[in-house]
């Protein structure tokens, strides 16, 4: 039987936002890695400027990154054990849940940072 896709019925704000969020966790500029548990802390949240947000070497629709602005998104993330922290005031941690949910969003709307 194959795997369920979103076992955790995670809205479509909620599965961008964990994208956004996996694709952070693979810079060392904008996050830290634990070997031992296998999460990841993100040191630095990008914030958007015109209509685009640079995560990593991605540029995203500000809508398209709303989730990071979102507390109801942070918290339906950490009431299903995708992340930890206090957001707004606390670093967040993808737990290794987070960082291998199959969020569907493989090709996400975006392209390379031309600056």
């Amino acid at each position: 039987m194959p795997a369920k896709n979103n076992p955790l019925k995670l809205n479509p704000l909620q599965l961008r936002t964990l994208a956004l969020l996996q694709e952070l966790a693979r810079y060392p500029a904008t996050s830290t890695r634990d070997p031992q548990s296998g999460e990841a802390t993100i040191t630095h949240l990008p914030h958007a400027h015109g209509d685009h947000v640079h995560v990593g070497e991605l540029v995203v629709s500000a809508r398209d990154a709303s989730g990071f602005s979102n507390p109801a998104v942070w918290a339906a993330l950490e009431r299903k054990g995708l992340v930890r922290g206090s957001f707004p005031h606390a670093a967040i941690t993808l737990t290794a849940q987070g960082l291998e949910y199959d969020t569907g969003q493989g090709e996400l709307q975006a392209s390379r940072s031309d600056h």
